[in-house]
């Protein structure tokens, strides 16, 4: 009886140590295989500014696995050091090709302007440049207040007021090309240079020349174009109409059911009427007469 327990435990035993064994051998080469499909790619190690040219001491390498690396990931410093971010990076972020200019590309302004496109600057002040709060990454429309040329015998016309372009994107404001950490405070510059083709970039420099140039901020989302006919003093002396202030930016732009107003009529309730006062003792005993026998009392009821 003895040796049969003994022989239980032993195969137990056994099958036990075979089993750990196993698990044991699978967990490494799972570890194996994973550390084969990591790979060293080049990261930022601090922040880098739009347009800046990258140094060694912005550059470091950290593993990341095969199936999760982007796109245009580089596995060297060495490739990356002297191209210029044509994007702000941040730290840890992997810095791909789609992020730099190509190579050979001088630093600052023009290495963030993309091909076909061309930067003018415009003059501003406190009112043309929306009281300091057109920064780098904004979009904004350009209105032009100019005067028209007038025709031989036709009668002068005054000034009008016209969005002469749409949709700008604003490169630089003043000296710098990257937005501030805290973009809820204004900046006060001089200038701010607007990314345009160059059919537009003829538009801007004629209308700064001829007339008045005033900035219109629009949100970054607000794609569409707006197909005005301008304003003169005529329009301007017949006024305008009250439009519904629009939901805020943050709100779901979905159409609301409208609430339906429905008339209706009053409904009287009819008084509720008074519970009819029980009928007193003198009124229930009219027709009865108070008999007194000794110390009993009785009410006699009269035919």
């Amino acid at each position: 009886m003895r040796n049969k327990r003994f022989i239980v435990a032993l195969a137990g035993a056994v099958i036990c140590g075979l089993l750990g064994v196993l698990a044991v051998t699978r967990y490494l080469s799972r570890v194996e295989a994973f550390t084969k499909d990591i790979n060293n790619v080049v990261v930022a190690k601090q922040e880098i500014p739009l347009g800046a040219k990258i140094t060694v001491d912005q550059l470091t390498l950290a593993p990341i696995p095969n199936g999760s690396l982007p796109d245009g990931a580089f596995r060297k410093i060495d490739q990356v050091v002297g191209r210029v971010a044509i994007q702000a990076i941040g730290v840890r972020e992997a810095i791909t090709s789609m992020k730099l200019a190509p190579a050979g590309t001088g630093g600052g302004l023009p290495a963030v302007i993309p091909e076909g496109y061309r930067a003018v600057t415009v003059k501003v002040d406190d009112v043309v440049g929306i009281s300091g709060f057109v920064m780098p990454g904004s979009y904004v429309d350009v209105v032009a207040v100019v005067t028209p040329p007038t025709q031989e015998g036709a009668q002068a016309t005054g000034p009008i007021s016209k969005i002469v372009l749409q949709h700008i994107k604003v490169l630089a404001s003043g000296p710098k090309i990257d937005s501030p950490e805290n973009q809820r405070e204004p900046t006060s510059v001089k200038a701010v240079t607007l990314m345009v083709t160059p059919e537009q970039a003829e538009k801007l420099v004629l209308a700064a020349n001829e007339g008045k140039l005033q900035l219109v901020m629009r949100n970054y989302s607000d794609e569409e174009d707006a197909d005005t006919t301008g304003a003169d003093k005529n329009k301007l002396l017949r006024g305008d109409n009250v439009n519904p202030e629009p939901p805020p930016p943050s709100e779901t732009q979905s159409e609301k059911p409208k609430t339906q107003w429905v008339k209706h009529t009053p409904v009287v309730k009819p008084k509720a009427e008074k519970p009819a006062a029980p009928a007193s003792s003198a009124q229930q005993n009219k027709n009865s007469i108070e008999l007194i026998e000794g110390s009993k009392r009785r009410d006699v009821q009269i035919q």
